[in-house]
């Protein structure tokens, strides 16, 4: 594998976890330790996740300037090779530059874009970090440090199959349940903290069958507990009062419409205050270095979130990629340096133990095209 071999030319040790057997996967999580030269300083955690969204084939990459494109067919990948990249390469500057640093712990994940899977299966009791940076988002003088929790929605939708040209008045259709529970649905945007979607719908075998079973998968995202408790709870009572507005009485029996509700926690937020070490760190870094950090919220969740459940304090700072989940894809070339200047200057002062100010602004880092 390229990585395992690249790390391990930078005197890294690797391994793979046991995620890849957990979700039916060839390959678990890559885990990476690199000792520290600074002699008492804390381990500190990098995470990038090894996924992209789609496939990654036939992915033709073209650079412009200071942008990386795709030929306009594909996805680039940049979400997130991007954050590998920056990875790799303050690993290397450590190295060649002899630079002091704590002990590093290194994760890319599997299957972050398909439900953030391989972070849940990863046993973070087998890391000694308790703080760190996931490379996943776009600018890198941002810092995503809130997310949101999400609840995932299935609502199994049964009605009662009758022949639509003979007799329809003796079915329950089970698509005209799901039509209404969703016309009744707050969706989209619900406000600045909270949103809603039904992705998937799937169900029916012919158009001459009153349909009886339909299945619906949808979810339920926001910042607040009490906002999205309120959202989920709402979204499944739609469909109870639809299903229940449905009967059909055949032969001295009546038939309901009826549903089953699953609803499963799929991640919790990330919240990371203000005041907390990391973001502080951060800061402290990109102040030496001329820049100034914003703190910011998103409506997407990352591996940060994950990791912050675990209990490892972390937040997630951007490397340059923009537009991603498109064939728009592209990847600003000194973003990516920015983002790897300020990584390296925050492992700098992470191993002095915020001890003292630095006197030099920071080594540029490369990006080697």
């Amino acid at each position: 594998m390229h990585l395992e071999a690249a790390l391990k030319r930078l005197g890294v040790e690797v391994r793979f976890d046991a995620a890849g057997r957990n979700v039916g996967g060839t390959v678990g999580n890559f885990i990476a330790r690199l000792p520290g030269t600074r002699s008492g300083a804390p381990p500190f955690l990098l995470c990038a996740h090894m996924d992209t969204v789609g496939s990654d084939v036939g992915i033709t990459p073209r650079v412009d300037g200071d942008v990386i494109t795709s030929d306009g067919s594909t996805i680039l990948g940049a979400d997130d090779k991007s954050g590998i990249a920056i990875i790799c390469e303050v690993l290397r500057v450590l190295r060649e530059e002899a630079i002091p640093h704590g002990p590093l712990e290194i994760v890319f994940t599997i299957c972050e874009e398909i439900g953030l899977l391989g972070a849940r299966s990863l046993e973070a009791t087998e890391l000694q970090a308790r703080a760190g940076l996931v490379l996943d988002s776009s600018n890198p003088d941002h810092l995503i440090t809130r997310a949101p929790a999400a609840d995932r929605l299935q609502f199994t939708v049964r009605g009662l199959e009758a022949h639509a040209g003979v007799c329809p008045e003796k079915g329950i259709s089970a698509i005209r349940i799901v039509s209404e529970a969703i016309a009744a649905m707050r969706l989209g945007r619900l406000d600045e903290e909270t949103t809603a979607n039904i992705g998937t719908i799937a169900g029916g075998t012919a158009v001459n069958i009153v349909p009886n079973a339909v299945t619906v998968h949808g979810e339920a995202r926001s910042h607040d507990e009490g906002k999205l408790r309120a959202q989920t709870d709402h979204m499944v009572r739609c469909f109870e009062e639809a299903a229940a507005r449905h009967a059909v009485t055949l032969d001295g029996t009546t038939h309901r419409g009826h549903v089953t509700c699953a609803v499963n926690r799929d991640y919790d937020r990330l919240f990371v205050p203000e005041e907390a070490p990391i973001v502080q760190l951060v800061r402290r870094a990109a102040r030496t270095l001329g820049r100034e950090i914003t703190l910011r919220r998103t409506g997407g969740a990352s591996d940060a979130n994950i990791l912050f459940a675990k209990g490892i304090e972390v937040a997630n700072l951007g490397t340059g990629q923009r537009e991603v989940h498109t064939v728009r894809e592209h990847l600003v070339l000194s973003d990516m340096v920015r983002s790897a200047e300020l990584v390296l200057q925050t492992l700098r002062l992470h191993a002095d133990g915020l001890s003292r100010e630095p006197e030099v602004e920071g080594r540029r880092v490369s990006c080697t095209r």
